[in-house]
């Protein structure tokens, strides 16, 4: 089993059974490794032993169902493989749709803008728009295992208006073969999850991504 696959099953709502168990899969890139923790099933994606990532899961003290996203279970990854992490991530998910945006967008093509910059390190083929008053901001590109995925960023002033809903609306019509369009949210941003489920985002698991290190210096 691939990982694409396993992302193509749940973005079509069918899930690994819910019985406890821990699927470890390869790495789709050099890039890209870490958890998924769906319904009572976790799919780790990395290029390390089977037989060591289930014997330190079974060291982890804590319930069985909780073990992979478990911070001692996370940091001896990290340990291990010489990688970091960010934050452990809402994975949601939004089938394509036909039309144009609810908003009015502008695509960006310097290469320097920070947001494209900031997007490059971790997606391929991304592409970024801007609203017509530069409030708003959406970025469209491959990301884990070849899916598409977005992200937006809204001025703090324009909050409260409904802006983050449409710019995640927006990426539904701009996402390129009909989608699926995939988004990862922190926990504890409450605006970001709301606007995203708002646009029609349905939450398909938890994600930690282990990123590979930073080249010296940067």
């Amino acid at each position: 089993m691939k990982l694409n696959e396993v992302l193509d099953a749940a973005a079509e709502g069918r899930f690994p059974p819910p019985d406890g168990g821990t699927t470890i899969v390869p790495a789709p890139s050099a890039r890209d490794s870490g958890v998924i923790a769906f319904t009572a099933h976790t799919v780790v994606f990395m290029d390390e032993d089977p037989d060591w990532v289930r014997s330190t899961l079974a060291s982890v003290d804590c319930d069985a169902l909780a073990a992979t996203m478990h911070p001692f279970f996370l940091t001896a990854l990290l340990e291990r493989t010489g990688r970091r992490t960010d934050t452990i991530d809402l994975l949601t998910v939004a089938r394509a749709l036909p039309g144009d945006p609810p908003v009015a967008l502008r695509e960006i093509a310097d290469r320097d803008h920070p947001r494209v910059v900031r997007a490059r390190k971790r997606r391929d083929e991304v592409r970024v728009w801007a609203t017509d008053t530069g409030e708003g901001v959406l970025v469209l590109g491959r990301g884990v295992a070849g899916r598409w995925e977005t992200a937006i960023e809204v001025d703090e002033n324009a909050r409260h208006r409904g802006l983050g809903r449409d710019l995640a609306l927006a990426a539904r019509h701009l996402v390129p073969d009909g989608g699926p369009v995939w988004s990862q949210q922190a926990a504890g941003n409450a605006r970001s999850v709301r606007a995203f489920q708002a646009a029609g985002f349905r939450p398909v698991g938890s994600e930690a991504l282990l990123l590979a290190p930073a080249p010296d210096g940067a």
